[in-house]
Order: structure tokens, then C-alpha cells, then sequence
């Protein structure tokens, strides 16, 4: 049901709107057990631990989701984002739990190994998608960020190819689509002119 080819969380949690496009688009995060089990999925959210708030969290994680959305496309085209979105964004990066620090030992020497971040409840994990967002609206790969050139698709992926010219969110489902389908109509006119 979802599709992880965004590269980043935040493009992966647009990418629960399909079809971006049509008059109706296909939402994915249904209801506030669609929303959990995506968020848990993405590695967000402790499993199997109940929220009794999450029925109320599932319109702001959709207008989170539309946010970045717009905020992220923004930048990709060289604007900037409207400033409610940068207001929203910024207000819900701060209710991101704090990282745990981790240390490692390397070389006889303590160092820092990273941090992990794993939320509690719904409302917290969003808050790390938004952190997510805005790190990535900060960073350099955020001229990477694509719309898939398929008919009809437009999910949102960041491109990390050398040549930095990948076209669709994943050459497996999209792209191979789009080459059958020009190959089945070169056919056909070659047909028609023989």
C-alpha cells in the first residue's frame, strides 16, 4: 500500500497522497490506524504501543504531509515557501523528542555513534518528519528533489544518481511502465506504416 522510494521519510510520507493529479487522489492514511502503522513502518513510532490520541493527530499528520509537500516543491523550483508553511513547519520540528546521544567505543577511545530517534506516540513522530522536512529544505539535496515523470504518478523522490537525471521514483514500477508502454506505441505505428 505505501511506497518507499522517496529517499527521505518526509518525501515517502507525501508520497501517502497518490495520484496528486486527479480530481479525487488516493489517500492512503485512511484512518489513525493507517497513519500509526505507516509511521511505525518508517521506523517513527514504537510498535504495538496504544495512543490514545491518535484519531485526533491524523488531520494535522495530513496537513503536516501537504506542508512539506508544498514547502519542499517550493524550494526544489528556487521560491521560497509560503511563510504559514515555514510557521507550521518550524512549530512542528519542535515537538520532535530530543535524540538519544549514543557513544561507541573506537580504537580504545569513547566517540559519539549517532543518535536514534523513536517516538511514543503519533504526535511525536510527526514532529520527526517535520524535523526531517526542514533539514531537508536547509540541505543541498534539496535541488535533488524530483516528481516522477510518469503519466501518471508525480510521487515525490530525491535523486541521488551520479548523473543526477533519474526520471521516475523507481525504474522497477514507473519506469519500466512508461518504456513498455513507448515501445507498444512505436510498435503499433510501425505497424500501421508497413
Amino acid at each position: 500500500m505505501w511506497i518507499w522510494d522517496g529517499g527521505r521519510v518526509c518525501l515517502d510520507f507525501t508520497n501517502t497522497l497518490r495520484h496528486r493529479w486527479r480530481t479525487s487522489p488516493q489517500e492512503t492514511l485512511r484512518d489513525p490506524a493507517d497513519l500509526a502503522l505507516w509511521l511505525q513502518r518508517a521506523g517513527l513510532l514504537t510498535p504495538d504501543v496504544p495512543d490514545p490520541g491518535a484519531a485526533a493527530v491524523l488531520p494535522s499528520g495530513r496537513r503536516l504531509r501537504e506542508t512539506v509537500d508544498r514547502a519542499v516543491l517550493a524550494v526544489a523550483a528556487n521560491r521560497l515557501p509560503l511563510s504559514g508553511d515555514i510557521t507550521l513547519l518550524n512549530r512542528s520540528a519542535a515537538r520532535a523528542p530530543r535524540p538519544a546521544l549514543q557513544i561507541a567505543v573506537t580504537d580504545g577511545r569513547l566517540e559519539p555513534a549517532g543518535t536514534t530517534s523513536i517516538a511514543t506516540d503519533a504526535s511525536a513522530a510527526l514532529a520527526l518528519i517535520a524535523q526531517d522536512a526542514v533539514d531537508l529544505l536547509l540541505s543541498a539535496e534539496i535541488r535533488r528533489v524530483r516528481v516522477c515523470g510518469a503519466d501518471e504518478c508525480a510521487l515525490r523522490f530525491l535523486d541521488r544518481s551520479p548523473a543526477r537525471n533519474r526520471r521516475w521514483c523507481s525504474m522497477s514500477r514507473c519506469g519500466n511502465r512508461t518504456k513498455v508502454r513507448l515501445h507498444q506505441a512505436r510498435a503499433r505505428r510501425s505497424e500501421h506504416t508497413d
